[in-house]
């Protein structure tokens, strides 16, 4: 069975991480599917809304770190940086259903969505710079102007979790509901909004996001420059390299 499931019924096009054995971690031919399954949906009027889901326990855990060793991203055609263009620039309605982990791009997909429903177990988190990496998907733009400036250094920074409530509270998600319910709610949500005029939604999303999608794009490419060069220096080696023999990274001299 895939790793992303894509399935459309109703004018609703769900994309299902489905790789519960390792917490819905995200490879490059799984970006590669995303990015194909939201450039398709773009393109067929047939699609009016597109949902992101998990399971009740898990969202994702960001990159398959094996795979993202032995695949690094090498320029802008990477299937990672077609995903962040893809979901950058969809311009239909895009949902999220997010429960249990939030991981890196599992949490900064979030910011490119225009609703997202949270299970009560939800954790969010952008541990980057624990990586010896920076921000990327334009998050060092995007969460600094929804949470606040410190708010999202606390995030970005530190990259410690935050929880449902805090998430809600900043206003990265719309509601927050039991993990049972939560894909629920974002389905029904996407019928409410592919019952309404395709050319409606389209042409207010794009008001909506005039002002500002040609400064993230631009970011996430610099951001893309700045994280493929941090991939081969000193502290992300050695990141990596205590991530893959368990143990507590050194960057006393980094």
């Amino acid at each position: 069975m895939s790793d992303i499931l894509v399935h459309t019924e109703a004018g609703v096009c769900t994309l299902t991480f489905n790789r519960p054995e390792r917490k819905n971690s995200i490879t490059a031919a799984m970006y590669a599917t995303l990015a194909d399954a939201l450039e398709a949906a773009a393109a067929d009027p047939a699609v009016r809304v597109a949902v992101f889901q998990g399971s009740e326990t898990v969202f994702s855990a960001g990159n398959d770190i094996g795979d993202f060793l032995n695949n690094k991203p090498g320029g802008e055609d990477a299937p990672v940086f077609r995903f962040m263009r893809a979901q950058a620039m969809f311009p239909k309605p895009l949902l999220a259903a997010v429960c249990g982990p939030a991981v890196g791009i599992g949490t900064t997909l979030l910011f490119h969505c225009d609703l997202v429903y949270a299970g009560d177990n939800a954790a969010f988190s952008m541990p980057f710079v624990n990586l010896g990496l920076c921000a990327e998907n334009g998050s060092s733009l995007l969460a600094p102007r929804l949470f606040g400036y410190q708010r999202a250094a606390e995030a970005l920074l530190l990259g410690e979790p935050f929880m449902a409530e805090a998430a809600l509270e900043v206003g990265l998600v719309n509601r927050v509901v039991p993990p049972s319910e939560a894909n629920a709610l974002a389905q029904a949500q996407a019928r409410k909004l592919a019952a309404k005029p395709l050319s409606a939604l389209i042409e207010t999303k794009r008001l909506m996001k005039q002002g500002s999608q040609a400064e993230v794009m631009a970011r996430i490419r610099e951001e893309g420059e700045s994280f493929r060069r941090m991939l081969a220096e000193p502290a992300a080696r050695e990141a990596f390299t205590a991530f893959m023999e368990k143990r507590r990274p050194d960057f006393s001299t980094l």
